[in-house]
């Protein structure tokens, strides 16, 4: 009696022997039928594009990012203004309100004014802001980068003496250093019958700060609040309460209750008040950005056509011998479907990689071209910056791969469709 013979099960979808025919066709030569050159250059196409589109978009990120940190953090969230702050009674007692108020960190009185700097023979423009010392010290972007020691002596002696921190780069201007003499020229003064009596005064460079955003380094001068009072022609009053929150991003929630505490005469603005066009520009600027990029991998991701199409070409016969020995035409699609997509998605993951090491690193690959060149690639007086910033969102990245994945398998999508419709008796006809 015959022994019953062994049930056989057919390969499911994506089995062993169609990734290792499939890989197979990737590596033949171009004598063999295969498209290696062509391939080779999809992979570079969808890489680059991938690895720039991520760099640049981390870059952008960096740039917002340190941006929107030196600003709020050299500047308040929220800014109280109004007839109130012309009665110093007032203003305290709105200073221990608001001071009390949840999640509000720092409210902080200031003079703040424009005034011209003479000093070392040069001669410049400069703003000038009047704080209370301990106010100063509380302020961290800027008293954690004021040199040791530059604080001795601000705020002491009559009226709060006259000594000033300068910004680094503006003492650099002025050509003064810590003890040099540094005269402020005022536009508060009197008109006489001679004409207008500008105020002028000589103050001592007690410290120098640098808190890394050029704008603000080769502009501004601390002055002590009684000093600036009387040096602008204030009295008493004063210019702002700068207040500082826990969160800059939820600054409209914290204002009606800083316009309860200040009271019915304050006016209370935030920071996404007086700038929000310029982050408006920058947020479409980077999507405008990312989207022509898209474009690019977009461009690169149709290379592979090419070389799947060839592919397909050159694979007639081998397509027909398939068919004849029982493949379907499922099988002969997520051959050729596999081929072209695994040129897309190690592109795509070499991309990533490049494109993510060069974002982490990029402070120091800066600072290696530069070593190289002799020259300074991201100057600070041009990009308020000191240096090239980066910050990888992985969501942004997530999209990014989804978007370079997705528009490489549609492109191989129709060069497969093609090769499972042939005909194998067509095709071998000719043979």
């Amino acid at each position: 009696m015959a022994e019953p013979r062994e049930q056989l099960t057919p390969a499911g979808p994506f089995s062993a022997w169609e990734r290792a025919i499939a890989f197979r066709y990737l590596r033949a030569r171009r004598k063999e039928g295969g498209v290696a050159l062509v391939s080779v250059i999809s992979f570079f196409g969808v890489m680059a594009a991938v690895a720039v589109l991520i760099i640049v978009m981390s870059v952008m990120n960096g740039f917002r990012s340190e941006l929107l940190g030196e600003m709020l953090g050299f500047n308040g969230h929220l800014f109280v203004s109004g007839p109130l702050l012309n009665d110093p009674a007032k203003v305290d007692q709105a200073l221990a309100r608001i001071r009390a108020l949840p999640g509000v960190t720092q409210a902080t009185p200031m003079v703040e004014a424009e005034a011209v700097a003479i000093g070392g023979g040069q001669t410049g423009g400069a703003i000038v802001r009047g704080v209370r010392p301990e106010d100063l010290k509380k302020m961290s972007l800027v008293a954690r980068n004021i040199r040791p020691g530059s604080m001795q002596g601000f705020g002491e002696g009559d009226y709060g003496g006259d000594i000033i921190l300068v910004g680094s780069r503006l003492a650099a201007q002025m050509s003064v250093q810590p003890g040099d003499a540094l005269t402020l020229i005022s536009p508060s003064g009197d008109n006489t019958a001679f004409g207008f009596n500008p105020i002028s005064k000589a103050y001592t460079v007690g410290g120098l700060f640098t808190v890394g955003m050029s704008q603000y380094d080769s502009t501004y001068i601390y002055m002590p609040l009684a000093q600036a009072q009387i040096f602008f022609g204030r009295d008493r009053a004063v210019d702002v309460i700068e207040v500082m929150v826990s969160d800059p991003d939820r600054a409209t929630t914290f204002r009606p209750a800083i316009q309860r505490a200040a009271g019915p005469e304050a006016i209370v603005t935030t920071w996404q008040d007086k700038n929000q066009s310029f982050f408006n520009a920058l947020q479409v600027e980077r999507n405008v950005m990312g989207l022509i990029l898209l474009l690019i991998v977009f461009v690169a991701a149709l290379n592979i056509i090419s070389g799947l199409w060839m592919l397909v070409k050159n694979k007639g016969r081998d397509i027909a011998i398939l068919r004849s020995m029982g493949a379907d035409q499922g099988a002969i699609l997520r051959i050729f479907f596999m081929a072209g997509a695994s040129i897309g998605v190690l592109g795509a993951v070499a991309g990533f990689v490049i494109g993510a090491l060069f974002s982490i690193y990029i402070k120091q690959i800066q600072a290696f071209v530069e070593w190289v060149s002799g020259t300074v690639v991201f100057s600070p007086d041009v990009y308020f910056l000191s240096h090239i910033p980066a910050k990888i969102s992985w969501i942004e990245v997530s999209v990014i791969m989804a978007a370079a994945l997705s528009m490489s398998f549609l492109a191989v999508l129709f060069p497969a469709w093609r090769a499972s419709r042939i005909d194998p008796v067509e095709a071998l006809r000719y043979e």
